[in-house]
């Protein structure tokens, strides 16, 4: 598996850095989008920088490799899946709590 989602020398530093401090921002910055009720592109979008950060900290960090298209291309992919599931589960919550009543259940007699 090393070498098709990660280049380190540890399946750890991929899954430090990239799910879960790429991760966590990506969810944060997922969530806040849907809450400004923006489209769901905005948040895929946003997560280009977030994927060029994360490939930062890889480099800077764990001597990853900087500008390498094909790790940049992983972790953003990774990143949006994990941004636009923060946007959906808002979103849910959001249109559940603004339009209820289009779900509550009819009541029979």
């Amino acid at each position: 598996m090393q070498g098709l989602l990660y280049e380190e020398n540890s399946f750890g530093l991929f899954l430090l850095v990239t799910l879960v401090l790429g991760g966590a921002g990506a969810w944060l910055s997922g969530r806040a989008i849907a809450l400004t009720w923006r489209p769901w592109w905005m948040a895929a979008l946003a997560m280009l920088p977030l994927g060029a950060a994360v490939r930062f900290v890889h480099f800077a960090l764990f001597d990853g490799t900087l500008l390498s298209p094909y790790f940049y291309a992983v972790d953003a992919a990774i990143l949006i899946v994990i941004a636009l599931a923060g946007f959906r589960a808002t979103r849910r919550r959001q249109m559940a709590r603004q339009y209820g009543f289009l779900v509550a259940p009819i009541a029979t007699e």
